[in-house]
């Protein structure tokens, strides 16, 4: 895929890859920046599930407007190719941070900031994340497969849960 075209944009390097997909850093010509792009796997668009589950997480993105969480320029499916061009966050990730040496307080809690403010912004929308990655030391650049409220039960404590969110208290049973 390197060195390739996807629609308009040119493929520079891989630069990441999880369940839904491989991440690319890529060209955009007619913007005339770089952009990350998101390739849904072909044996993926295959599934209606996953291609459905995959155009879900674009629109939630699109809804969301957060200098910690990355833009969403396009949804869009070229040479058969399904794909979400994103905003490219450049920098360090946390990772890569850590396997430097222990975080300084001060570091550890700008990052923490950060995550919470980041998080805090989709749970206003509605939205809830699953996880968050990849952490740069500019920001928290991708809630990736963010999804809506859901009715949930843990096996753990039985609880039957339908709110975006339920505090630790409540969920360990603890009452204040």
């Amino acid at each position: 895929m390197i060195g390739t075209s996807i629609s308009h944009y040119k493929v520079l390097e891989k630069i990441g890859e999880g369940g839904m997909g491989e991440v690319y850093r890529a060209q955009d010509p007619h913007l005339d920046r770089e952009v990350a792009i998101k390739v849904l796997p072909e044996q993926f668009t295959r599934d209606p599930q996953r291609l459905a589950r995959f155009e879900r997480e674009a629109k939630l993105l699109a809804q969301l407007n957060h200098t910690n969480i990355a833009a969403i320029y396009g949804f869009e499916k070229a040479e058969g190719v399904h794909f979400l061009a994103l905003e490219l966050v450049e920098g360090e990730t946390l990772a890569e941070r850590v396997a430097k040496g222990p975080l300084p307080v001060e570091e550890a809690l700008e990052v923490c900031r950060q995550i919470a403010e980041g998080v805090e912004a989709a749970h206003e929308k509605g939205v809830i994340d699953r996880d968050v990655n990849p952490v740069t030391d500019r920001n928290l650049s991708c809630l990736s497969r963010l999804r809506k409220r859901r009715t949930w039960l843990s096996s753990s404590t039985g609880l039957k849960n339908s709110s975006a969110w339920n505090p630790p208290t409540k969920i360990s049973g603890q009452h204040s």
